[in-house]
């Protein structure tokens, strides 16, 4: 794989391009599940929520939105973080893959009610204020542009913030992951796109030049490491 780092690679993931059934597609999200949990990859966005609603009351209810939730595993999370901490929270979801509501629904407690959608989160509508929007392990699959549009969107969506969940461009996880992947045996998907993921992802030059691009302030928005070799931008109102 000849993947260099010192910019965003535009190599394709096969999860982007390659038709598979239903049950391959559940196979490799199983797969991403195992790794955010081995990664603690939903543990940034955790901490975010719970500073962001400290001062909720017990009749205060809040909206989270996640953008491209794929397996449901983070929405999930939340929905257990909420019960801990005695959150009212109403969870809902919006992904393009079509097989991702069927995956997800089939993965998620009933009593858990979170509302799985399918569609272009930039047509997407509720009957209530959204509070929060989250996206966790999507944006690296963005252009710069698509980017841009997708930040303008969320400042625009969100009352009261948002939280983008990525990958920091690096050679230690870049290599790291290739060894682990293969030793683990994950599903041909996680093995050939890990890497390709992770070059597609973001150091803190990247992120300043996307959000200035969509027109915010940096001063207002914070962009924040988190092992391991987590790079998470979160703006809050």
């Amino acid at each position: 794989m000849g993947i260099g780092l010192s910019r965003r690679s535009d190599e394709t993931e096969l999860m982007d391009t390659e038709s598979v059934s239903l049950e391959d597609y559940r196979a490799c999200l199983e797969d991403l599940a195992r790794v955010n949990v081995l990664t603690l990859t939903h543990r940034p966005i955790l901490a975010w929520l719970d500073r962001a609603t400290r001062d909720m009351g017990p009749t205060d209810r809040v909206t989270v939105l996640d953008v491209g939730y794929g397996y449901g595993d983070l929405l999930r999370r939340i929905h257990q973080w909420s019960r801990r901490r005695k959150r009212n929270v109403r969870l809902i979801g919006i992904d393009l893959n079509p097989y991702s509501e069927t995956i997800a629904r089939a993965a998620t407690p009933q009593e858990a009610q979170i509302d799985f959608r399918i569609g272009n989160v930039f047509q997407f509508t509720s009957d209530r204020p959204i509070d929060f929007i989250v996206c966790s392990q999507t944006a690296h699959h963005m252009t710069h542009d698509e980017l841009v549009r997708l930040i303008r969107w969320m400042e625009h969506a969100a009352v009261r913030g948002w939280f983008i969940a990525d990958l920091h461009r690096h050679g230690i996880p870049f290599h790291a992951f290739r060894l682990l992947s293969r030793l683990a045996g994950w599903h041909r998907f996680v093995r050939h796109d890990g890497p390709v993921s992770i070059a597609r992802s973001f150091r803190r030059a990247d992120w300043e030049l996307i959000l200035r691009d969509a027109g915010l302030d940096l001063s207002a928005v914070r962009i924040r490491w988190h092992m391991p070799f987590r790079l998470c931008v979160s703006r809050l109102k």
